[in-house]
């Protein structure tokens, strides 16, 4: 089958979102001083020491913000969770995403290279935590568009039914299901992967996607933790998908707990 066209991912990078989110940071804290010096004079008529009070808040919340982006950039840098890294996500997530995507926006940055970054940032907070998880506690949950659109053996519900011919991902998925005893699935869109979710109730997902489908994942599974894989896409969104295997090892190696069932969370 030739290729159409090709719409390769580039492997996400943190830089981008760290830049957004610097400038995002700039513009909150310039946005708080504006906040205090429009009206520090009107304030002075209503009390002298009014201003001076207003003016610690602000620089309070300046702050606030100035560490936060401090913590984020030194977790996701070190890899270690040094403080309160869930709720480091909650914020990231339910805050700075939309802010950053709309600065993005105004600079002139791409949606798809913002969520990217946004994917990669997220997978480093999570794996900050250096959470260990039983295999029946983690969900591999995968699009159905990395099986082939001409397979007549459906796998949506069951990834087992796969034959394993080898002509797409399912096959190397399937065996890396059997390697770690982790539970897989297939979905056919946002709806269905949250009953999936909902129904499995794990610990830790591992979802692979494209970048809008992982983005909204990670929104709507909060405080779940999700690691996103962003999926290949050589014929184009949507249709016979690939996904590298081996990235998917290497996080089940990292995230896995061997050992008695008590032991993890």
């Amino acid at each position: 089958m030739a290729k159409t066209h090709e719409t390769s991912v580039t492997p996400p990078r943190k830089r981008l979102f760290v830049t957004l989110m610097g400038v995002t940071c700039l513009v909150v804290v310039a946005a708080i001083f504006l906040t205090w010096w429009i009206p520090n004079r009107g304030l002075a008529n209503i009390h002298p020491n009014l201003p001076h009070i207003v003016g610690i808040i602000m620089m309070t919340l300046s702050g606030i913000a100035i560490l936060g982006t401090g913590l984020l950039v030194l977790t996701t840098a070190l890899g270690k969770d040094i403080f309160l890294t869930r709720y480091m996500r909650l914020v990231v997530i339910k805050f700075l995403l939309p802010v950053i995507e709309f600065v993005g926006k105004m600079m002139g940055v791409d949606r798809d290279s913002i969520r990217q970054s946004f994917i990669a940032m997220n997978n480093s907070l999570v794996m900050s935590q250096r959470m260990k998880v039983r295999p029946d506690r983690i969900l591999v949950l995968l699009p159905h568009c990395i099986q082939l659109s001409d397979c007549e053996i459906k796998v949506t519900g069951d990834i087992h039914k796969c034959v394993q011919c080898g002509r797409c991902s399912i096959k190397g998925l399937v065996e890396i299901g059997k390697k770690y005893a982790v539970d897989l699935s297939v979905a056919t869109g946002g709806t269905l992967a949250r009953k999936v979710i909902v129904e499995k109730r794990p610990k830790l997902v591992l979802a692979v996607a494209c970048e809008r489908d992982l983005t909204s994942g990670i929104k709507d599974c909060y405080p779940l933790p999700v690691i996103g894989i962003l999926n290949e896409r050589p014929f184009g969104p949507c249709f016979n998908t690939v996904v590298d295997v081996s990235k998917i090892d290497a996080v089940l190696s990292q995230v896995l707990d061997q050992g008695k069932p008590g032991a993890s969370n």
